[in-house]
């Protein structure tokens, strides 16, 4: 059961947990993530529901774990989320995962009846995210995740209200703290743990770190597609060595997982140096107009209304050039490549962007909003190419090649 604490956060993600007490061990805590999609329901607009998104554990001993692996899936939606179980009995909440907000909150709660829920305070979508908002009260209760991950008397929001959080039982929020800033009603100039930092300060984990690993979707394989590792990175998913950069020091993207890089087509650049921010909560890859234009010309794609996304004959599928990621602003500099194959939404979910089913061949860059103020945003469509580390101690995110870097996947 859950006990009133008194004030009250943000989260955009979901996660899986289990429900015995854990054992002390070295190893990360992992949470499988899946992508879960349900056919048997009309099509989802993906693009309009993006648009509209523009923003383990303890047992009080003395010892702790390293990290912990917690299974992730992709939902109806077509996000990654991943289960959370809470109270005694347990119910499981789907919750999306959310590395552009950094409160958890489910709803709906069932309390019992010496519990008094009052609404003590307001959170909003942020800058980037003013169209999604709720507004909820803190209580304290047992929940479970990942590998019989228990963590009570955790500090959960839970809320009263939700706008356009309809398709999720809340989210998991694993951006940085200065995310938390106003959500507070009592305090709106503090900030307040994140999930991690709770993990950290209990001594759940050692570091405050996120690995993040997303499956690229393959036909018919909608299930087990990925993990979040929390404490430490899963280097088993890694290719390569994870090379960091530091969190940018721009306006509006160093307060998010934010990075500074350029982009280049067939070598020649097309974004220049700026600022943009990491964001699982977006299915594309967006950039700047001039950039976006740059690159509808290299390709020879044209725009196609039905889905709002640029569309290449299967010629020029095969006459793709590379799309290149140079990462930070000091040389040498990490160069992340998207081969053709990579820049191509997965044909075999068409159906999910009112595409033209397994004939129509749809890219993965889209042109960002000015009003977005940054350069970039980088969706899971990227990350489902490259596993990420979200560093909060040393204020890094980092790269590395996986299975998945240069496979042929999107059929």
């Amino acid at each position: 059961m859950l006990f009133l604490t008194g004030s009250f956060l943000t989260l955009f993600l979901a996660l899986s947990i289990t429900g015995s007490p854990i054992e002390v061990r070295n190893s990360p805590i992992i949470v499988p993530l899946t992508r879960r999609l349900d056919v048997s329901n009309a099509t989802i607009d993906l693009l309009q529901h993006d648009k509209a998104r523009a923003a383990a554990f303890m047992d009080y001993n003395t010892h702790s774990r390293r990290a912990a692996i917690i299974p992730t899936r992709f939902a109806s939606s077509s996000k990654y989320t991943v289960a959370l179980i809470v109270g005694n009995p347990p119910t499981t909440y789907d919750l999306l995962v959310d590395t552009g907000s950094a409160v958890t909150w489910i709803t709906p709660y069932a309390e019992s009846g010496r519990n008094t829920k009052q609404r003590v305070g307001e959170i909003y979508g942020g800058e980037q995210f003013p169209e999604k908002s709720f507004s909820g009260t803190f209580f304290i209760d047992t929940v479970t995740l990942g590998d019989g991950l228990t963590i009570p008397d955790y500090e959960l929001a839970v809320a009263s209200t939700k706008t356009n959080f309809e398709r999720y039982d809340g989210v998991l929020g694993i951006g940085p703290r200065s995310l938390t800033l106003e959500t507070l009603k009592d305090d709106p100039a503090a900030t307040y743990p994140t999930f991690t930092d709770w993990l950290v300060t209990k001594g759940a984990i050692r570091q405050n770190i996120v690995g993040i690993f997303f499956k690229p979707v393959t036909k018919g394989r909608y299930s087990a597609v990925g993990e979040l590792a929390f404490g430490e990175p899963d280097d088993t998913k890694c290719t390569s060595d994870i090379v960091y950069t530091d969190i940018t020091k721009a306006p509006v993207s160093r307060n998010y997982w934010g990075i500074d890089l350029t982009i280049t087509y067939r070598d020649v650049v097309i974004l220049l140096p700026t600022a943009g921010i990491i964001a699982t909560s977006r299915e594309f890859i967006y950039i700047a107009s001039y950039a976006f234009d740059w690159y509808r010309v290299g390709t020879g794609a044209t725009f196609d209304e039905p889905t709002g996304l640029l569309r290449i004959t299967p010629d020029q599928y095969g006459a793709l050039g590379f799309l290149k990621f140079h990462i930070g602003n000091q040389e040498p500099k990490q160069v992340l490549t998207l081969i053709a194959n990579a820049q191509i939404w997965p044909r075999s979910l068409n159906y999910k962007i009112h595409g033209a089913e397994d004939k129509g061949i749809y890219l993965i860059i889209k042109r960002l909003d000015e009003r977005e103020k940054m350069g970039f945003i980088i969706g899971y469509t990227f990350m489902q190419r490259f596993y990420t580390v979200l560093d909060g101690d040393n204020r890094k995110v980092g790269f590395a090649t996986t299975p998945f870097t240069y496979a042929v996947t999107n059929w």
